[in-house]
Parts: structure tokens; C-alpha cells; sequence
């Protein structure tokens, strides 16, 4: 126990380490952006009919902190993030990003790690299976449906689903809440609002993640099934189920916990085109606002650090996870 205890810690000293550096880039790379955080919204203000002058530009450096030394202003922000959770005020839109994200990135992230949990919950019974059943039927259906999950763009299934929606139902399926609902506070009403419209970015995402996900459950099974220990297994009586989870499966998690990071960040690299088609205002879309259309790199920074912040966290649990599990982890980790 002691020994997993201290495995626990030195992780969680290096999520915290891992935090660090990446809050640093994303400092860096906010001041890369060519002009200051004052210069553009100035700019902006400028092209909405008011005049700025030299003057105004150096009084709003001065109320932002922009004339003090890049390493303070650094360890400011991140010292706002990881204390006080603050992330400052947006460039362009003066509002606090806190304020502005609000219930965005929460709903943005819920919806990753549904279509995630979705995939996976379709990918590890049904790769199981078509790895270890001799079915050529079945396995050119699943090899099927894995290509085109793979092969067909989000957008695109997004677009046919909706044109779909449009000519049998005369509903387009999109935003995330009813007109009644968009701004109301959180109610059992609004929650079943909001289930009826999730579910549509929810499959979107799910569909690609599901194929991928079948390709690598079924490949690892593959692998694992046809291994000398599980012949051995075999001859000694053991067969089914209790082969199965026993061993092969048992085996083939390793690789798939310590891939659900991965997994999470591509899942949420699609959300942003997903939410522009399906006009759903949520974190994904702020991302692609700020990043191509507002210049806003503060609030882009915010969103692009929660998000690491969310899979070094998943990353975190899914190493203490895999240490229970895998007795070969285990007995590296904890000495038996």
C-alpha cells in the first residue's frame, strides 16, 4: 500500500509539473499573437466607429498589467488559474471568461465523455467478440462499419442527418436548448430539453469514436487471444468466459485505459466543427471564435488549457486505475 501510495503521488506531482508547462505555453503563445491584448481590442473598437488614439492604448496596457515583465505577468495568470480558478477577462468582449464559459465548458467536456463512454461501452463487447468468434459474416460487417465510421466525416454526417431532419420532420436539429430554455436556469424541464438535443452532437461524435475504438479493442484481442498462455489456459480447462476476462481481456485494457486521453482530446478536436453546423453554443464553438474570428487568444487560452487540465486529470486516474488492475503494473508498482 505504501508503495502504491507514493506511485499515486509521484503522478500527481507530475500532472501538476505537466500543468505547469502547459500553462506556460499557452502564456506564450497568447503573447506571440502579433499586437497586445490592448492593441487589438482598441483595434476593435475602432472598426465599430470610435476613434483611439496613442494615448488610450498605453492607459489600457497600464490597467492590464501588459507593461510589466513577461515572467510576472506569467506567473499572475497561472497563479489566478490554480488558486482562485480565475482566468481573467476576455480580450475583445471585456467579460470575465469565467462569467463567459459559465456552464459551456462543463456541457462541452459532459458531452466528450458521453460519446466516449458510448463508444467504448459498443467497442469493447462487440471487439471482443468479432476477435474471438469465426464468423466471416460478422466480421465483414463490423470491418464495414469501422471503415465508414472512419471514412465519413463528422460534418458530413451532421449535414445528412440534419437534411434528413429538415425534409421528414421539418426540425433541424439544432442548438442545444429550445428557444424557452436557452437562457432559463436549470430546472428537470431544461434538463430534458437539453437530453433531447445532446443526443444528435452526442452520436456525431460517438460514430467515429466507436470505429476507432472497435479497430484497437479488436486488433489488441486479436494479438492477446492468440498468445501462448492463453493455449496454455486452454489446455488446463479454463474456456468462455472466464478465458476471456481472465486473461486476453484482461490484457488488451492496459492499452485501451492509457489511450482515453488520447481519446478525449481527439473526440473534442471534432467538436468545434460539429457545433458550427449544428450551431451549438458551447465551448467548442467560443474555441473557434476566438482563435479564427475574434482574435480573442485569452479566452482560445482558457478553453485550450481546461481542456489539458481535463485529460492530465484523466490521464491521473487512468494510471492509478491501470496500477489496480493489470497485476503486471501492479507487481512493478506495489511488489506483488
Amino acid at each position: 500500500m505504501l508503495r502504491f501510495i507514493q506511485f499515486a503521488c509521484t503522478r500527481a506531482a507530475m500532472a501538476v509539473v505537466t500543468l505547469l508547462l502547459v500553462s506556460f505555453i499557452v502564456f506564450t503563445l497568447m503573447e506571440l499573437v502579433p499586437a497586445n491584448c490592448a492593441e487589438r481590442y482598441l483595434a476593435w473598437k475602432n472598426t465599430q466607429g470610435e476613434q483611439i488614439s496613442v494615448e488610450d492604448i498605453r492607459a489600457e496596457e497600464q490597467r492590464l498589467g501588459l507593461d510589466k515583465p513577461y515572467i510576472q505577468r506569467w506567473a499572475s495568470w497561472v497563479g489566478n488559474v490554480f488558486f482562485r480558478g480565475d482566468f481573467g477577462d476576455s480580450c475583445i468582449l471585456r467579460v470575465n471568461i469565467n462569467q463567459l464559459l459559465g456552464e459551456k465548458i462543463w456541457i462541452s467536456l459532459g458531452i466528450c465523455f458521453v460519446a466516449l463512454l458510448v463508444a467504448y461501452l459498443i467497442a469493447l463487447p462487440v471487439g471482443i467478440i468479432s476477435a474471438t468468434v469465426s464468423s466471416p459474416s460478422l466480421n465483414n460487417g463490423l470491418r464495414l462499419v469501422s471503415y465508414l465510421g472512419l471514412a465519413l466525416p463528422n460534418f458530413l454526417l451532421a449535414l445528412m442527418i440534419m437534411l434528413f431532419s429538415t425534409m421528414v420532420f421539418g426540425d433541424t436539429l439544432t442548438g442545444m436548448f429550445s428557444k424557452e430554455f436557452r437562457d432559463a436556469p436549470w430546472s428537470w424541464e431544461r434538463v430534458l430539453d437539453f437530453l433531447s438535443h445532446a443526443w444528435l452532437p452526442i452520436f456525431i461524435l460517438g460514430w467515429s469514436a466507436t470505429a476507432f475504438a472497435l479497430q484497437t479493442v479488436r486488433a489488441l484481442m486479436s494479438d492477446e487471444y492468440g498468445k501462448l498462455y492463453v493455449t496454455a489456459a486452454r489446455a488446463r480447462g479454463v474456456h468462455g468466459r472466464a478465458l476471456l476476462w481472465r486473461y486476453p481481456a484482461r490484457h488488451a485494457l492496459g492499452p485501451i485505459i492509457n489511450s482515453l486521453g488520447f481519446d478525449l482530446n481527439r473526440v473534442f478536436n471534432e467538436l468545434p466543427i460539429v457545433a458550427v453546423i449544428l450551431t451549438l453554443s458551447e465551448a467548442g464553438a467560443l474555441l473557434l471564435e476566438g482563435l479564427a474570428r475574434s482574435n480573442d487568444q485569452q479566452l482560445a487560452g482558457a478553453i485550450i488549457f481546461m481542456l489539458t487540465a481535463s485529460i492530465v486529470s484523466l490521464n491521473f486516474l487512468t494510471d492509478v486505475l491501470l496500477s489496480i488492475i493489470d497485476p503486471r503494473v501492479r507487481k512493478s508498482v506495489m511488489g506483488g
